[in-house]
C-alpha cells in the first residue's frame, strides 16, 4: 500500500492507483487480528472471504483456511467456457459462466503474521491459491506448515512450497499444531469428482476417488470445535460426523444455484447439515464471492425461525460479513453480525459547533 498521497493529475498511473486502493481494506483486518487477544475457553475466528478463515486461540495458534486471493472473470474474452471445466461438464453448457468475485479484499496477504499453519480442504483454484501460499511461506519461514489432501500438496510442492513443510491428510488423520488439533475427514464435494484435466473423458468411468482431492476438517481448540465443510455438497453422512464428534461451530458452502447445476448448499440443506452434525452454531460462507451463486442467508434465518420449534433445533444460525469477527462462546445468541459502529466515545470532549441547536 501507497503511503504518500499523490496531489498531481499527472503522477497518477493504474499501477498506483491499485497500489493505493488494493486491498480495500489495507493492513486493518492484519492488525486486528495481530491485536485481539482471545478469552480463555473461547476461540476467535475472522471470515477472509469465500470460504477462507482465520482461526485464532486463547494460546496464540494462528491457522489459516482456504484463503483465496485470486479474482473471477475480469474480461468477456470469446464468450465460451473453458474447455473440460467442470461446470460444463456437469451441465453440458458452451457459454462462459459469469462469475464475477464481488467481495472485497480484507486481509493483505503479504501482512499477515504469526500464522502456524495454512490448511486447505480442496483442489479449486478459489480455496487453494499461489498468492497465499507464497505469503505464508515468505512471513512464516521454515516453521510454517502445509496442510490439505494429496492433490493440493503435490501442487503445493509445484509451486516452490518445500516438500518437508506440507503434511499430506486424507480422512481418519490427524495434526497437532501447537494447541489445535486438525481432524481430516471424508468430504462430500461432488463437483470434485467432475473437475479433470483438459482432454480427458469422464463419461463411462467410475468416479474419482475424492480422498486425495479434498477433505473436510474438525478444528478442536481449548475454546470448542470448528467444523470446516470446505466445498462439500449435502450428504447423509454429516450424521455420521456429528454422531462422533463434538461440534461447537460448523461451515458450509451455501449459494443459489443457477438453473441446471448442483454446486452450493441451499438454505433448506444448510438446516438439515446442522442438524445432523448437531453443531450448536452453524453459519453459511461462500455465498459472498461468486455474482452467479449469490444468495441472502436471511432466507435461513427465516426457515429456521419457521422450522425451530416444530423440529427442536438445538443450533441457531449465524449470519457474518466478510472480514468480521466472531468469537465463541462469548458470541452464542448472536444471530446477524454488523461491522462495528464507532464512536463509542461521543460527547466525551465538547463538540465544535456554532450553536448547540445546529444538532
Amino acid at each position: 500500500m501507497m503511503s504518500e498521497k499523490i496531489t498531481n493529475v499527472n503522477d497518477v498511473t493504474r499501477e498506483n492507483w491499485i497500489l493505493s486502493t488494493f486491498p480495500e481494506w489495507g493492513q486493518w483486518l492484519n492488525e486486528e487480528i495481530e491485536n485481539t487477544t482471545v478469552p480463555e475457553n473461547n476461540f476467535t475466528m475472522w471470515w477472509l472471504g469465500n470460504t477462507g478463515l482465520w482461526i485464532k486461540t486463547h494460546e496464540n495458534t494462528n491457522i489459516v483456511c482456504d484463503l483465496w486471493c485470486g479474482s473471477g472473470k475480469r474480461t468477456h474474452g470469446d464468450g465460451k467456457m473453458r474447455a473440460g471445466h467442470q461446470m460444463m461438464r456437469m451441465s453440458g453448457v458452451n457459454n462462459v459462466q459469469q462469475n464475477l468475485r464481488i467481495s472485497p479484499f480484507v486481509i493483505d496477504p503479504f501482512k499477515m503474521k504469526n500464522v502456524d499453519a495454512l490448511v486447505v480442504t480442496h483442489t479449486h483454484s478459489d480455496h487453494l491459491d499461489i498468492n497465499t501460499a507464497a505469503a505464508v511461506l515468505k512471513q512464516g519461514g521454515k516453521d510454517v506448515k502445509f496442510i490439505g489432501p494429496a492433490e493440493v500438496v503435490k501442487m503445493w510442492i509445484k509451486w516452490g512450497v518445500p516438500a518437508d513443510q506440507t503434511i499430506t491428510v486424507k480422512p481418519g488423520d490427524e495434526v497437532q499444531v501447537k494447541s489445535v488439533k486438525i481432524k481430516a475427514f471424508q468430504a462430500y464435494d461432488r463437483t470434485e469428482l467432475v473437475t479433470a484435466p483438459v482432454g480427458e473423458t469422464l463419461k463411462g468411468k467410475m468416479p474419482q476417488d475424492m480422498d486425495p482431492l479434498a477433505v473436510n476438517y474438525l478444528f478442536e481448540t481449548s475454546g470448542g470445535n470448528i467444523y470446516h465443510a470446505g466445498d462439500s455438497h449435502y450428504s447423509n453422512y454429516f450424521a455420521k460426523d456429528g454422531n462422533e464428534n463434538k461440534i461447537d461451530v460448523a461451515l458450509g458452502a451455501y449459494g443459489e444455484n443457477p438453473r441446471g447445476i448442483q454446486d452450493k448448499v441451499t438454505s433448506v440443506d444448510i438446516l438439515r447439515m446442522a442438524e445432523d452434525l448437531k453443531t450448536k452454531v452453524m453459519i453459511p460462507v461462500h455465498y459472498d464471492v461468486w455474482s452467479n451463486f449469490q444468495a441472502d442467508p436471511k432466507e435461513i434465518v427465516e426457515l429456521w425461525k419457521m422450522k425451530k420449534d416444530r423440529l427442536d433445533y438445538k443450533f441457531q444460525p449465524f449470519i457474518w460479513q466478510v472480514g468480521g469477527k466472531y468469537t465463541y462462546p462469548q458470541d452464542v445468541g448472536k444471530i446477524e453480525y454488523h461491522y462495528p459502529r464507532g464512536f463509542e466515545d461521543v460527547f466525551t470532549k465538547e463538540p465544535d459547533l456554532p450553536f448547540p441547536s445546529l444538532l
